[in-house]
């Protein structure tokens, strides 16, 4: 369902509520996901494999076009600049207090899960708001964007430099400020680690530096790494490994629905309650 609501400085942001079928849209456990990219990347309406998976499992998932979004013209695009620590992740938080406010999500069920960018604003919002999620699901993002900077082929050419200064910091202070692994001690949230071992966009040397920290803290966490696999799994069988491991983690941090959807009889889907589309984010 398309869903469109203010960000906290009146911002219109629009995004996708996907709704687990033949369950009441009520209070349901959700799983907030942010798109990767994240400059010039959105979602769009249709099949989308991560929301199917978990709907299919009995979560509701909601995606955010936050600025920097492709698709909502050139203000909207250069808001996001410099913005990947606070603006970008205002938007995502201001959609799940949104989502919370309208009775659809269950404050005590809200985990966050993204890959590439999303991992990286999974973790992010993890430690700005460490009261807010349950669990925290980083696959194949960015922890430290100084070290990022210097691993990643992004910084290997001057056009990847340029872009890292003009989009994501200027500075080694700046970037080590934008950075999760920065504000660590924050986090409260249950962890899950995805990455692959020979991915040269975001470096496994991320989840190795991620790990180290909460190794050092004696913080818990999940760890599913693959040899031979780059920016995201692509081998089937590790695929399937990936999404059965995160449906446990989800089951286990905010509850196992009491049945599948896959195993329920069809049942029409629900219809989203009709908002005004100048509905607030709830705070």
């Amino acid at each position: 369902h398309p869903v469109s609501f203010k960000a906290r400085d009146g911002q219109m942001l629009h995004g996708y509520l996907t709704i687990p079928s033949g369950q009441e849209l009520k209070n349901l456990p959700l799983v907030v996901n942010p798109h990767g990219g994240p400059f010039w990347i959105r979602d769009y309406w249709g099949w989308n494999a991560d929301a199917q998976a978990l709907a299919s499992r009995g979560y509701a998932v909601l995606q955010v076009n936050f600025r920097g979004s492709g698709g909502y013209g050139k203000a909207f695009f250069d808001a996001g600049r410099q913005g990947w620590d606070h603006v970008m992740i205002d938007d995502i938080t201001d959609a799940t207090h949104w989502a919370v406010a309208q009775g659809y999500a269950d404050p005590k069920r809200l985990c966050i899960y993204g890959g590439s960018f999303g991992g990286y604003a999974a973790l992010m919002s993890a430690v700005r708001e460490p009261d807010l999620y349950r669990c925290v699901i980083d696959y194949a993002g960015a922890s430290d964007l100084v070290t990022l900077k210097a691993d990643s082929d992004i910084g290997e050419t001057i056009q990847g430099r340029t872009y890292i200064s003009e989009f994501i910091g200027a500075d080694a202070k700046r970037l080590h400020d934008a950075s999760p692994l920065t504000y660590i001690d924050r986090l409260k949230a249950a962890v899950m680690i995805i990455h692959g071992k020979e991915d040269i966009r975001v470096p496994y040397s991320q989840a190795k530096e991620l790990r180290d920290a909460l190794d050092a803290r004696k913080y818990p966490y999940e760890w599913l790494v693959k040899s031979g696999e780059g920016h995201g799994f692509s081998v089937p069988k590790n695929r399937a490994e990936l999404y059965e491991k995160l449906v446990t983690f989800l089951d286990k941090n905010i509850g196992a629905p009491t049945q599948s959807a896959a195993t329920d009889k069809p049942q029409a889907d629900p219809e989203l309650p009709k908002q005004p589309v100048t509905s607030d984010a709830g705070r």
